[in-house]
C-alpha cells in the first residue's frame, strides 16, 4: 500500500532530527578542522548537537516547548536586523547545529534556501567505502576548487580525474604565454571537456544500462579506455565516431560544433537472424517473435533455413555490437522451445526505400 505525501510528512515529523553524537560515533569522526564561515543550504542541516529532541523531522519546534525565542527571531528578521552566523558541526555532507537551532527553524518556516554559518568539520576515520570515497572527493575538491557535482562510486577514480586536469594544465601551459594555475586549468577542463561529454552521455541515456553507477562513473569509464592508449578496448568501436582518441582533440571538436549540436550516441543496429526450427513449430515461434518490439520483419522460407528474422536494437556503445546481439539472441530467441540453431549477420551498410 502506497503512502501519500501527508503520511510521509507526518512520519518525518515524528522521527525528529538527527543527533550529532550518534552520527559522530557511527562515522568515528573525532578529528576536526579549523572553522570556516560560508553559506550552507538549509536542506543539508539535518540535526543538532544538543537540541535534537526539541525539533521534529522538518526542523519545527515541537508543541511542548516554549515559542518565545522563535517569535523574537521572527520579529528581528521582519525588522530587517542582521542575525549573527549560526554555528554548525559538519560530518561529510551533513550539518548539525551547535548554536542557532531556532534561527534554522525560523529560516525553514520563512522559505530560506541557505544561512551563513561558522562551520567546524569533523573528519570520519571509519574505514568504510563511503568514507574512503568522501576523503578522495574532499581531496579532489581542495586541489581543483571545482563545484561539488562530480559523484564517483569506485575508489581511485578521483585520482584519475586529477591526472586528466594535470595533463590539461600542462597542455594549456604550452599554448599560452601567461601563467595558468591548476585551479584555472581545472575550471577550463570542467567547462570544455567534462561537461560536454557529460551532456553526450545524458543525451544518449547510457545511464539506463548502468543503474548502480553515476554519469561521472561513465565519464571515467569511457575516457579511461578512450584516452589511455595502452588500454584494451572493452566497448563498441562506435565510440570513436563521437569521442576522438585524444582528450585535447575532443575539446577542439566540441568547441567546433558547439553545445546545442553535441551528438547523441544512442543509435540503432540492424541484424538478420537465420533460424532452424523443429517441424511444426514455425508459426508459433513467428507469433512469439513478432510480439517483440525489436523484431521488424519475419519471413518463413524454403530450404536449409526456416525463418529469417530482421531485428533492430538500440546500440549500447559501451559493449560491442556482437555482445549486444548475442545477449538479445540468448534472452529472446534461443530460449524458445523448438529452436534448433541460429546464425546472425550484422549489416555493414544499408539502404532502404521509402514505403510511402
Amino acid at each position: 500500500m502506497k503512502k501519500n505525501k501527508k503520511d510521509i510528512n507526518q512520519a518525518s515529523k515524528e522521527m525528529g532530527i538527527k543527533s550529532f553524537k550518534e552520527a559522530q560515533e557511527k562515522e568515528e569522526a573525532f578529528k576536526s578542522k579549523e572553522p570556516e564561515i560560508r553559506n550552507v543550504l538549509l536542506k543539508k542541516i539535518v540535526g543538532s548537537v544538543d537540541r535534537y529532541l526539541d525539533f521534529d523531522g522538518q526542523f519545527k519546534l515541537k508543541k511542548e516547548f516554549p515559542k518565545e525565542k522563535l517569535e523574537h527571531i521572527r520579529e528581528l528578521i521582519n525588522q530587517g536586523k542582521q542575525l549573527s552566523p549560526i554555528k554548525l558541526y559538519q560530518i561529510k555532507d551533513e550539518y548539525y547545529v551547535l548554536d542557532g537551532n531556532h534561527r534554522v527553524a525560523v529560516a525553514n518556516e520563512l522559505g530560506y534556501d541557505e544561512l551563513k554559518a561558522q562551520i567546524i568539520k569533523f573528519i570520519p576515520s571509519k574505514k568504510s567505502l563511503q568514507n574512503i570515497l568522501y576523503h578522495e572527493k574532499s581531496e579532489f575538491l581542495n586541489k581543483t576548487g571545482l563545484p561539488d557535482s562530480i559523484e564517483l562510486t569506485a575508489v581511485g577514480q578521483y585520482a584519475y580525474l586529477i591526472k586528466q586536469i594535470s595533463d590539461h594544465w600542462r597542455y594549456m601551459g604550452q599554448n599560452k604565454d601567461v601563467f595558468v594555475s591548476i585551479e584555472d586549468a581545472a575550471i577550463d577542463w570542467f567547462k570544455s571537456i567534462y561537461k560536454p561529454l557529460e551532456t553526450i552521455i545524458k543525451k544518449s541515456n547510457l545511464i539506463e544500462t548502468f543503474p548502480d553507477r553515476t554519469i561521472s562513473d561513465l565519464y571515467v569509464y569511457i575516457t579511461f579506455h578512450q584516452w589511455e592508449g595502452r588500454r584494451k578496448r572493452r566497448y563498441g568501436i562506435g565510440v570513436d565516431e563521437f569521442i576522438p582518441k585524444n582528450m585535447e582533440r575532443f575539446r577542439e571538436k566540441v568547441s567546433e560544433i558547439g553545445e546545442p549540436e553535441l551528438p547523441n550516441m544512442q543509435q540503432c543496429i540492424t541484424a538478420f537472424i537465420f533460424m532452424n526450427i523443429k517441424i511444426g513449430k514455425e508459426l508459433r515461434i513467428m507469433e512469439r517473435l513478432f510480439a517483440l518490439n525489436e523484431v521488424m520483419e519475419i519471413h518463413s522460407v524454403p530450404g536449409d533455413i526456416d525463418l529469417i528474422v530482421k531485428i533492430r536494437l538500440k546500440r549500447n556503445l559501451l559493449i560491442s555490437d556482437s555482445e549486444l546481439i548475442g545477449q538479445f539472441n540468448n534472452d529472446h530467441i534461443r530460449c524458445l522451445p523448438g529452436v534448433i540453431k541460429t546464425q546472425t549477420i550484422i549489416t555493414k551498410h544499408s539502404k532502404e526505400k521509402n514505403k510511402s
